[in-house]
């Protein structure tokens, strides 16, 4: 830690470290979950570190209308509408680089059992898109912390669940997806939305926001300490 004289400045050593985020869309219901990534976001910057957006430059599995909750006849692509929440401030999946990136956060909503899987409709049996299979292989191989929300620990469960058996939460433990994680080899433990689970020797923290928050503030309780515990093993 350095400090200057005058106007004092201090330089933290986590000021150094970038998080890579990934996106998939812009909504609960067919993209990233707002409030989630958001939280994500803002909890990075307030813990002193960077964070770095990334999207899969590909169509949404599905177009929602929020107001009735019905799927549309539109097509809208994961990283445009992901630039959304990011203000811009966005990457094409390709460009990531995980020997730059501290740690790797993982947000929910729908859009990640849809379009960054097809968890949503094939359950145990759903395959991971390539990129992001390869990106999750690689952080862990490089034993770089990831933190993953609400619905997101499906994807770990997918790529890592058999060969690692970590520890995720699914939110409450009757919840049909702590079921197929289970199945899936993994230790799954009931979690309140304002915690997270943390799996040390796996360098993996969940924490089930909407997977069963009962308002918006415990969801950012919850994703603030999943991001702080991110930031303790990086």
């Amino acid at each position: 830690m350095l400090f200057f004289l005058g106007s004092i400045k201090i330089i933290s050593k986590t000021k150094m470290k970038n998080i890579g985020v990934i996106l998939c869309g812009c909504g609960s219901m067919d993209g990233s979950e707002i409030h989630e990534a958001t939280f994500a976001l803002a909890a990075i910057d307030e813990l002193s570190a960077n964070y770095k957006c990334f999207a899969l430059d590909k169509p949404q599995a599905r177009v929602i209308n929020f107001l009735t909750g019905e799927a549309v006849d539109e097509k809208r692509n994961q990283l445009q509408e992901a630039a959304r929440i990011a203000r811009g401030q966005i990457q094409n999946i390709s460009e990531i680089k995980v020997q730059e990136l501290n740690a790797l956060i993982l947000p929910g909503g729908f859009g990640t059992a849809f379009n960054l899987c097809n968890f949503a409709t094939e359950g145990a049996k759903a395959q991971v898109e390539p990129e992001i299979a390869e990106i999750i292989k690689a952080f862990y191989k490089a034993q770089k912390p990831i933190g993953a929300i609400c619905i997101a620990p499906a994807l770990l469960a997918l790529v890592l669940g058999n060969d690692i058996n970590p520890t995720l939460t699914a939110g409450n433990a009757e919840d049909p997806a702590g079921r197929i994680f289970t199945e899936l080899g993994c230790n799954v433990v009931p979690c309140e939305t304002t915690d997270c689970v943390i799996d040390e020797k796996n360098k993996i923290v969940t924490t089930p926001a909407y997977m069963n928050a009962k308002c918006i503030s415990d969801t950012r309780k919850g994703i603030y300490k999943l991001v702080e515990n991110v930031l303790r093993m990086s």
